[in-house]
C-alpha cells in the first residue's frame, strides 16, 4: 500500500510497523478458529492495551498516547485490519464508540475510574445506541430514564450491540425528556447493576468474531453521576461520534477492498487457464485495474476528510459522502474477487470468502447508506 507521505509521517509508520508485528504474533495464527468460534479470547484485550493499541488517540493522563493525532489512529486501525477479520477488529475496537463520549463528557471521577481500566484492556467498552424498532431512527429511541432522586430508573431494550455480551461499561442512549432529539442523555451503565441483563449472542452472517448482543433494561437504578454530558444534551453527543465512527467504517471498507483486491492479484498471477494465468487474460487484467482505480480514489478521499477533521474542520457531509463511497467501492471489489476466484471464492478457507460476507454490515452501521444520502442532501440545503 502507498506510504501516503502528506498523510503520514514517520512516527505513524512506527505505529503501523508495531501493530503489524502485534497482528503477526498474536491474531493471524489464531484468526480462523477464532472465527469457527464465533468468538475470540478476552486476554486479547489485555495483550493490546499492554501493547499500547487501545490507548491510542486517547489522552496520556488517562493511560493512552498520541492524543489527536488521527493518522496514527487511522495506521493501527488499518494494520488490524490485516487480520483479515472485521468481527475481531469491531470487537476489538468497541471502545471506540463507547468510550469517547466518557472522555469528552462524563464527570472526572467516572471519566479517572473508567477509561484506563478500558484502555488497559482490563475492561470493555460498548455503544448501546440501536433498538429493536427504531434501526437508524436515533431521534426517537425509546428506552426510558425517569429521574428518582439520585438515581434514573432505565427501561427498554437495545440490539445489535457490538461487544454486547461481554462489555463491562455501556454508553446508553435514553429518553429522558419529550419525544424528539431535544429528550436524549447518555447514561453509563455497568454490567451487574440490578435491571440490566444481556441477551443470547447474535448469530450474523458475517462479522462472526464478535460478539453481537440484546440488552433489557427492567426498571434498572443507575446513579445520576453517570449522567454523559447534560441531560437531554445526548444527541448532539450521539452525532459528534457518529463523525468518528462514520470515518473508521469507510477506513474499514477500504481495508476490506484491499485484502481482496490483493487476493485477486495473487490469485490472478498463479491460477492458470487455457495454458496460461488468468491475469494475462484482458478481461482479468482489465477488471483488476478498475478495482485498484476505484479504491484509490476512495482511499484519498477517506485520507482527505479525514485530515479536515483532524484540522478541526466540519466534515458532516463529506464524511457520509465517504462512508457510502467506500463501501459502495468495497461492494464492488469483494463481488469481483470472488468472481475471479470462481469456486475457491466461495470455500470457507478463502480469505476472499470472509470479507465478501463481513463487507455487508458496512453500509448498514454507523448510518445506513440511505441515511447517508439523507445527510448529504439535507447539507445541500434540499
Amino acid at each position: 500500500m502507498p506510504a501516503f507521505q502528506e498523510y503520514f509521517d514517520p512516527s505513524h509508520q512506527l505505529v503501523r510497523d508495531s501493530v503489524r508485528r502485534f497482528v503477526e504474533r498474536e491474531i493471524l495464527p489464531d484468526i480462523d478458529a477464532w472465527e469457527e468460534a464465533e468468538n475470540f479470547p478476552r486476554e486479547l484485550y489485555l495483550k493490546a492495551g499492554a501493547a499500547g493499541i487501545l490507548g491510542i488517540g486517547y489522552p496520556e493522563a488517562l493511560g493512552g498516547s498520541h492524543e489527536g493525532d488521527l493518522f496514527a489512529k487511522i495506521a493501527a486501525s488499518e494494520e488490524l485490519m490485516r487480520c483479515g477479520s472485521g468481527g475481531l477488529v469491531a470487537g476489538l475496537g468497541s471502545l471506540d464508540i463507547g468510550l469517547p463520549p466518557i472522555v469528552k463528557w462524563a464527570r472526572p471521577e467516572v471519566r479517572d475510574r473508567v477509561v484506563p481500566q478500558v484502555l488497559s484492556g482490563e475492561k470493555i467498552s460498548a455503544l448501546a445506541v440501536t433498538e429493536p424498532g427504531g434501526g437508524s431512527d436515533v431521534a426517537n429511541l425509546q428506552t426510558r430514564a425517569v429521574r428518582d432522586g439520585d438515581h434514573y430508573r432505565v427501561s427498554g431494550s437495545k440490539t445489535f450491540i457490538t461487544s454486547g455480551v461481554r462489555a463491562d461499561y455501556y454508553t446508553v442512549a435514553v429518553r429522558t425528556g419529550a419525544p424528539g432529539f431535544g429528550g436524549i442523555s447518555l447514561l453509563l451503565i455497568e454490567k451487574g447493576t440490578p435491571g440490566f441483563t444481556v441477551g443470547r449472542q447474535l448469530k450474523k452472517m458475517g462479522w462472526w468474531a464478535s460478539d453481537t448482543a440484546e440488552l433489557f433494561f427492567d426498571d434498572c437504578r443507575v446513579p445520576v453521576g453517570n449522567l454523559i454530558g447534560a441531560q437531554n444534551m445526548g444527541f448532539a453527543c450521539i452525532m459528534g461520534n457518529f463523525q468518528s465512527e462514520r470515518l473508521a467504517l469507510a477506513l474499514m471498507a477500504n481495508m476490506t477492498a484491499q485484502l481482496a483486491l490483493e487476493e485477486s492479484v495473487k490469485w490472478a498471477k498463479e491460477r492458470e487457464a487455457f495454458g496460461k494465468p488468468i491475469g494475462k487474460f484482458q478481461v482479468i487484467k482489465h477488471r483488476l485495474a478498475e478495482m485498484a482505480t476505484s479504491l484509490e480514489v476512495s482511499r484519498e478521499f477517506t485520507y482527505r476528510q479525514a485530515a479536515k477533521m483532524a484540522a478541526g474542520q466540519s466534515v458532516i457531509k463529506e464524511i457520509s459522502m465517504a462512508k457510502n463511497f467506500a463501501t459502495d467501492t468495497s461492494d464492488r471489489i469483494t463481488n469481483e474477487a470472488v468472481q475471479i476466484l470462481g469456486g475457491l471464492g466461495y470455500m470457507r478457507e478463502s480469505l476472499v470468502e470472509r470479507v465478501y460476507r463481513d463487507n455487508r454490515i458496512l453500509s448498514i452501521g454507523g448510518g445506513t447508506r440511505e441515511v447517508m444520502n439523507e445527510i448529504i442532501s439535507k447539507q445541500m440545503g434540499l
